[in-house]
């Protein structure tokens, strides 16, 4: 019979095999593998040691993976609110996001791109707020747009 060491490192080795299998297709936060492996009823102590583990390793990094969502979100068209809302659904600390929204291009000019594409109309302007863009934005880009487009 195993030892009570043994036990764990067994069970912290399966909570990195089960980690790197999240892993495997794209990158995530610690706290989103701490909740898959919770959900595989992976116990606390051997999810902590894994967590750590990949933390250590480079695997798990919260601040690249708040850069690389904000950045993706921000390509799909994504507003700060949006990135924000999204950041934190995964874990990441009020701080961590701030720094990473703050690396973007600005909402504004994110904004005017999707307003020269689509048009200046009520429902670009629907379509903006959905994305999470501030109503300061929205009502400034579809107003300037308007303005060009008069002459």
């Amino acid at each position: 019979m195993p030892s009570r060491a043994e036990s764990a490192l067994v069970g912290a080795d399966a909570a990195v095999e089960a980690a790197l299998g999240l892993l495997r297709h794209r990158d995530r936060s610690a706290a989103q593998i701490d909740r898959e492996l919770e959900a595989h009823e992976v116990g606390a102590d051997a999810r902590g040691d894994a967590l750590e583990t990949l933390r250590r390793t480079g695997l798990v990094d919260d601040n690249r993976f708040a850069e690389r969502r904000a950045a993706t979100l921000a390509e799909r068209g994504a507003g700060d609110a949006f990135i924000r809302y999204d950041l934190e659904a995964a874990g990441i600390t009020q701080d961590v996001v701030e720094d990473a929204v703050a690396s973007l291009e600005g909402e504004y000019e994110r904004a005017r791109r999707i307003v020269e594409r689509r048009g200046a109309s009520p429902k670009t302007a629907r379509y903006l707020a959905g994305k999470g863009f501030s109503s300061d934005v929205v009502h400034a880009t579809i107003a300037q747009a308007g303005d060009e487009s008069l002459g």
